[in-house]
């Protein structure tokens, strides 16, 4: 990816305010703004705003076709919407939908699903809408264009790419936001606790005279709700084969950082496999994604479009 920094600050400020501007009523535009829309531009409410869509940028792949990946904003700082598919969350044409998410974490989150369009289409666009609680809709597109719309999966500077992914011992593998969707379907019991795994390998070639990578980097692996049934809870329990995560620092936690939650384990070796438990409280049809980065890398960074793999496993829990 040719971009740096400021261009990437840019670049997401612009997608931002695009999908801003498309759900200002009319009316807001010409006049004061009233309660509801200076609730909308607060940054910092609890509960009640929007979440933005976001064009993340195009990978070119070597078939022709195009990947586009999205990402989102979930304003509120204290609630994690859900939002079913259907008419408050789908994509545009209708062929490339279902593959967005339904559960909306808190925060922005960066490459968080991409829709490959074949080369037949590859200068069409794909537009992805969103509605959160009484808020209206938002939408952004996906397409080709400039440069700066343009992704790679080349090293950086340090050498650092998306680790390998892989669900099964000899099943496919997958990388980067593309990343795999596992074709075997999970049935498990509610309440019945099951583990998920993955296997992970940290291709990136870096220099190890180089202090910063003289203890290896590690890669890190979380879980999460990506679709399921609004109001269904699943909980996470650290697996007894999960290494103990570091402690915060007092100046880490200062500068706000959280501990790792049970949800998430790493692996120092950089290669090995890495387990959770999951509980599912109701019946449904769920997709659970895991994240797989290496972003301890000096270079590795959501901010810069790198280095993450991404892994979706559907699971149906029955009564």
């Amino acid at each position: 990816m040719k971009m740096n920094n400021r261009t990437v600050a840019g670049l997401t400020l612009g997608f931002f305010l695009v999908a801003l501007a498309s759900i200002m009523p009319a009316h807001a535009q010409t006049s004061p703004l009233g309660d509801r829309n200076q609730r909308l531009l607060g940054l910092n409410a609890p509960t009640g705003l929007t979440v933005i869509p976001i064009f993340e940028g195009a990978y070119e792949n070597e078939d022709g076709s195009i990947s586009y990946s999205f990402g989102y904003l979930n304003r509120n700082s204290a609630e994690v919407v859900e939002t079913a598919l259907g008419e408050d969350n789908y994509i545009e044409p209708a062929q490339f939908d279902g593959v967005q998410p339904t559960t909306f974490q808190t925060g922005r989150h960066t490459g968080v699903f991409t829709v490959t369009v074949p080369a037949s289409a590859r200068d069409g666009e794909v537009w992805w809408h969103i509605k959160s609680g009484d808020n209206d809709i938002l939408k952004v597109p996906g397409r080709r264009g400039k440069l700066g719309y343009t992704l790679d999966k080349k090293p950086r500077p340090a050498g650092s790419i998306a680790p390998v992914i892989w669900a099964t011992e000899g099943g496919p593998k997958g990388s980067d936001p593309m990343g795999l969707h596992v074709e075997e379907v999970l049935t498990v019991k509610a309440g019945a606790p099951v583990t998920l795994t993955v296997h992970t390998e940290d291709p990136s070639v870096r220099d190890m005279t180089d202090d910063r990578n003289a203890k290896g980097i590690p890669v890190r692996a979380s879980w999460s709700k990506f679709q399921g049934p609004a109001g269904a809870e699943v909980t996470f329990e650290r697996h007894p084969s999960s290494e103990a995560p570091a402690p915060v620092s007092e100046a880490a936690a200062r500068r706000g950082a959280q501990p790792a939650g049970p949800e998430e384990t790493k692996i120092a070796s950089g290669k090995g496999t890495a387990s959770v438990i999951a509980t599912f409280t109701q019946p449904g049809d769920y997709v659970i994604r895991t994240l797989v980065d290496n972003w301890d890398a000096n270079d590795s960074t959501e901010a810069d479009q790198c280095c993450w793999s991404n892994m979706y496993q559907k699971i149906t829990v029955t009564p």
